[in-house]
């Protein structure tokens, strides 16, 4: 004993039966179109805009290590050298000098938005007392765009 179930509706008052309707393979195309056109249009300001906040995330990154540097060096008279690098504002280097250190300046160390070290050099070659930078999405020294070495002597850029 099975039973069919019917698929289609009678027509109220006319005892004529309806049938069901969906979509036709040309609305179909026409919707993934719209839809294509629309992803071409809104993807590529996405991604710009996330090139935008990596760079933006990486000048402010800056801008907090040169003021726990600056704090560093009002308690200890002098900047970290080289070697010591940014390691001398979390963990107290081996210095005898410095007798004064009262860190850490920052909690630890982060890297820039594309996953690399920031760089420290100390004396500056750019017109500062020192160099803090990050040479960009490539890691390598120059570039355009998102590629381009981002520094503290080009902060305002």
């Amino acid at each position: 004993m099975t039973h069919r179930i019917e698929r289609r509706r009678l027509e109220r008052g006319t005892g004529r039966t309806l049938r069901a309707r969906g979509f036709t393979l040309i609305e179909i195309m026409v919707v993934v179109v719209i839809i294509g056109l629309l992803a071409a249009v809104i993807v590529p300001e996405v991604v710009n805009k996330v090139d935008e906040a990596r760079v933006a995330k990486a000048k402010e990154d800056i801008q907090s290590l040169e003021t726990a540097i600056t704090e560093y060096r009002l308690d200890n008279s002098v900047y970290p050298s080289t070697q010591q690098g940014l390691e001398a504002l979390v963990k107290r280097p081996n210095d005898s000098s410095l007798t004064n250190w009262h860190g850490p300046y920052i909690q630890r160390l982060v890297k820039d938005p594309w996953g690399h070290a920031y760089h420290y050099q100390y004396p500056g070659t750019h017109g500062l007392a020192y160099d803090l930078y990050t040479y960009g999405a490539d890691n390598q020294p120059g570039g355009t765009g998102d590629n381009a070495d981002i520094g503290n002597w080009n902060l305002g850029n």
